[in-house]
């Protein structure tokens, strides 16, 4: 789910560029000079100097083998009621003369330090944003409770500042500016990734956008409410956790062959129509190993999708079959007896409702109007000239200026994530290849946007598939080398877990291929797969 990434999934994103890629930088002035910088709607609260080794961060993160570098923190005022909380890490004498930012997940509200360390053992000059807000957690969404402002600092503010800002800080450090820059994010962080591509072209030489919420309206309604709706206005309906693995195993046992390789991991589970009903209990059969008549309906409608109800064609699309044992439990599937708060929909989609569009703390989800309330969560006015959906959604199609001034986007998506569906990245790339209109130019599109969908992962990480990977090694070679990713080797861990070694491996390729067995060979060696 999109609270999930806190942790911003950064084994997919960091990468393990060669140390002779990081120059010996001596620093223009010292970290503690850097307090006395005067920057526009700048103040600059922390300035200092972290010897090389162990760091704990101020939020208790503890962080080994760090390289000695330069802390600073800042807080940016644009307007009376914002309050954007930044820090950017400079490594001392590393730096790789690469300068990236990080994204957030969920309602953000912290720093993402564990996003930040990674890039800055890597070399990079590292930043990283509360986004205008502290939270109790990536699930408060109270902030946003008669704050417009911090709506827009949360919606796109908050990101472009703390790239400016933060150049400007590294630029004083260092004596020079960055020779290239970078944004990594995934759910929120990728939400931010394409709207740092939409809104602002200059900021980033290259992104990626993992698992974005990008429609972030529409996903509240057509993904989040939904499954709260599926799984808790009838308590009947309610999927339970320990009815998972008998639908994974079905949804396996009807459709993981369909890609030439059983491994239990649908290549592309567009191709699996699997029909719940299949699991209706009969006879004396009784849950949890078999489904009632209502919690078929409820599956079914999961993958069906919102449009019926919502009365629009394209409204939303529906999760797809695959992940159940894996991704469910923690995200559409609660435990018994049947809550909300265990529900990572409703603990991420709820506070939505009621500090962003209701206004209303005490709100319930079974007052929802699904014939007139979705227009309203589009046209709730934030401040004058600015709906919700124009601050929070980053949709536009049009990547021009961002294709015109050299920019290299990179987006992946997990094919079983149970948190934002999968065809939601889908979607959005077709739409930037169809752009602005007429016959459809992938072959354009591709020289500067690829989207890499990754069969079995859940929500930015884990799942039954093959799902750790580099994404920022091959952007960095796109933006710095012209070479473009065809192929990004990813790797599936016993358990997933590292340390239990690997699995086996696949090979990622640009959309609209996939990878395809060669027919013989091992099939837990991606050498044998090909990108067709």
């Amino acid at each position: 789910m999109f609270r999930l990434t806190r942790c911003v999934a950064l084994i997919f994103i960091a990468g393990t560029l060669p140390a002779a890629l990081a120059a010996d930088h001596a620093a223009a002035v010292t970290c503690d000079n850097l307090a006395s910088l005067k920057l526009s709607h700048t103040t600059i609260t922390a300035a200092q100097s972290i010897p090389a080794g162990n760091y704990t961060a101020p939020d208790g993160e503890v962080f080994q083998n760090m390289p000695a570098f330069c802390r600073v923190a800042a807080t940016l005022t644009p307007t009376s009621d914002s309050s954007i909380g930044i820090e950017v890490w400079m490594p001392s004498s590393t730096w790789n003369e690469r300068f990236e930012g990080v994204g957030n997940g969920g309602y953000a509200g912290s720093i993402p330090y564990s996003a930040i360390a990674p890039g800055v053992f890597l070399g990079y000059a590292t930043v990283g944003t509360d986004t205008g807000h502290m939270g109790s957690s990536n699930d408060d969404g109270s902030f946003a409770l008669g704050h417009p402002e911090k709506i827009i600092d949360f919606g796109y503010r908050s990101i472009h500042l703390m790239t400016v800002i933060a150049k400007q800080i590294s630029s004083a450090f260092y004596g020079e500016d960055a020779q290239h820059s970078y944004f990594t994010g995934c759910s929120t962080g990728g939400r931010q990734a394409l709207m740092e591509a939409q809104r602002y072209a200059n900021d980033y030489d290259g992104i990626v956008a993992g698992d974005p919420v990008a429609h972030y309206t529409h996903h509240h309604v057509g993904a989040n409410l939904w499954v709260v709706w599926q799984m808790f206005n009838n308590p009947a309906s309610t999927v339970f956790t320990t009815q998972d693995t008998l639908l994974g195993n079905a949804v396996n046992a009807a459709c993981d062959a369909l890609d030439g390789v059983v491994d239990g991991v649908l290549n592309d589970p567009r191709r699996c129509h699997f029909n719940p009903a299949a699991l209706q209990c009969t006879g004396s059969q009784m849950p949890p190993s078999c489904l009632t008549a209502q919690q078929v309906e409820a599956v079914r409608h999961l993958w069906i999708g919102p449009n019926g109800v919502v009365g629009k064609r394209d409204y939303y699309p529906p999760f797809e079959r695959g992940g159940e044992i894996d991704g469910w439990p923690s995200s559409i599937s609660p435990e018994p007896p049947p809550a909300p708060q265990t529900d990572s929909h409703a603990q991420i989609g709820i506070p939505f409702f009621q500090y962003f569009v209701f206004d209303n703390p005490n709100w319930n989800f079974q007052t929802f109007d699904w014939t007139t309330d979705p227009a309203y969560v589009e046209s709730k006015v934030v401040v004058p000239g600015q709906t919700l959906a124009a601050v929070l959604n980053a949709i536009d199609p049009d990547l021009k200026p961002f294709q015109a001034r050299g920019g290299k986007l990179i987006q992946y998506h997990g094919f079983s994530d149970p948190e934002v569906p999968p065809l939601t990245s889908i979607n959005y790339f077709d739409s930037v290849v169809k752009f602005p209109g007429g016959s459809p130019e992938w072959q354009q599109t591709s020289e500067f946007y690829r989207l890499f969908m990754v069969p079995g992962m859940n929500h930015c990480k884990g799942g039954p598939g093959a799902n750790v990977f580099d994404m920022l090694s091959p952007l960095v070679d796109w933006v710095e080398r012209e070479v473009a990713p065809d192929r990004i080797l990813a790797t599936h861990y016993v358990n997933n877990l590292p340390d239990e070694g690997v699995a086996f491996t696949r090979p990622l390729c640009s959309y609209p291929r996939e990878a395809v067995y060669k027919g013989s060979g091992n099939t837990n060696d991606a050498a044998n797969f090909v990108c067709k």
